[in-house]
């Protein structure tokens, strides 16, 4: 497997958004974060995050498979780069996409200083962010009675 990250065109907007419910509602029904949840999100909220001129949607492409997006917010100033979100497809996940994803996101806008946040309960997500070194930041923030947002860095 070696995959790519291929930048998203504005005409893309829509697949994105599709993709990108498909693979949050499992967590949405789980969870019901209906606030925080990508899965929740309409299409505009992905065009207005298209359109910020630091972010940077990519698809995550096997072969000619599109199996996720990562979205990378990169300022370019010094300043710590996001992902924010990533996600892989359920019928690709568990199979190491999202760790090549992030290695090469990493690759792209640089290893260092780095952040994210994912959800404190998914234990799968931890273990993931940890083994490629990013770390707990110390903030979790409490979505519902079901569910917490922990944020890592990685320097």
């Amino acid at each position: 497997m070696n995959i790519e990250l291929v930048p998203a065109e504005k005409e893309d907007i829509a697949e994105i958004w599709k993709m990108q419910v498909e693979a949050f509602q499992e967590l949405l029904d789980r969870y019901q974060d209906y606030d925080t949840n990508p899965a929740a999100e309409g299409v505009d909220r992905i065009r207005e995050r298209y359109d910020q001129p630091d972010s940077v949607y990519y698809f995550i492409v096997d072969g000619h498979e599109r199996v996720g997006v990562i979205r990378v917010i990169d300022k370019k100033d010094g300043s710590r780069k996001r992902i924010s979100p990533i996600w892989i497809m359920p019928a690709y996940q568990g199979r190491g996409y999202a760790q090549q994803a992030i290695r090469k996101a990493e690759e792209l806008h640089g290893s260092k200083n780095w952040s994210l946040d994912t959800i404190l309960q998914e234990k799968g997500n931890l273990y993931l962010y940890e083994k490629m070194g990013y770390h707990k930041t110390g903030k979790v923030e409490h979505i519902n009675d079901r569910m917490d947002i922990v944020f890592y860095e990685k320097e």
